[in-house]
C-alpha cells in the first residue's frame, strides 16, 4: 500500500514550474538544515528528516507548504533527539510571535 505522500503515477493535475525567490525564512530553514546535518556536526541525517517528512501525516503533509514541511520535521526530530524540549521550542515561537507583533 502506498503512503500518502506516494504521488509517483497518479493524476495530480498541472506542475506550476515558475521559478520564484525563496523567502527569507526559507532560506533560513535550508540553511538550518545544512548547518544540522553537516559532516563535523550531522545532529540530522537527509534520510531521517525524509521519514520526518514521510511521517507528518496525510493533512499535515497536504496542509503543509515545502519548506514548512521541512521546519516541522526538523523541529519534529531535534525533539526526538532530546537538543530541544517542546517547552523550549514553545518559548522561543512565543518569543518570535511576539517581537513580529511588536513590529506590526
Amino acid at each position: 500500500m502506498r503512503a500518502h505522500h506516494d504521488l509517483g503515477g497518479r493524476p495530480a493535475g498541472p506542475i506550476d514550474r515558475s521559478e520564484r525567490e525563496l523567502e527569507p525564512w526559507e532560506k533560513r530553514v535550508d540553511a538550518m538544515l545544512r548547518l544540522l546535518s553537516a559532516p563535523e556536526c550531522e545532529i540530522i541525517r537527509v534520510d531521517e528528516l525524509r521519514r520526518a517528512v514521510e511521517g507528518l501525516g496525510a493533512e499535515a503533509y497536504d496542509r503543509l507548504t515545502y519548506y514548512e514541511r521541512w521546519i516541522t520535521a526538523i523541529a519534529n526530530l531535534l525533539i526526538e533527539k532530546g537538543v530541544l524540549t517542546i517547552d523550549e521550542l514553545a518559548r522561543k515561537i512565543e518569543e518570535v510571535r511576539d517581537r513580529d507583533g511588536e513590529r506590526a
